[in-house]
């Protein structure tokens, strides 16, 4: 199967309320690696690689969100692929 990797950019109050931990959650349970990180200007960073319609599922997550956060806006991009260890929460 192949693999590819995307980056989202998550907008909003994302942090300080478990996004990161929720988003962790969810792209482990789809099988995703990669990573969830805070950004200086308050949005969070999430990198997910692994097949192509599980990163589509977890991007649908990204724009609703976790029930404590509020998502104004997911810009999405792809990257080139790399291997990651599980899913950290950085």
């Amino acid at each position: 199967m192949e693999q590819s990797c995307e980056k989202f950019t998550v907008s909003g109050v994302v942090q300080g309320v478990g996004f990161r931990y929720h988003t962790a959650h969810q792209a482990m349970q789809l099988g995703l690696e990669g990573y969830a990180m805070n950004l200086a200007n308050g949005d969070v960073e999430v990198v997910a690689c692994g097949q192509q319609s599980k990163i589509d599922r977890l991007s649908t997550w990204l724009e609703q969100g976790s029930r404590t956060s509020h998502v104004d806006s997911v810009v999405r991009e792809p990257i080139s692929y790399k291997p990651y260890k599980g899913f950290k929460i950085l």
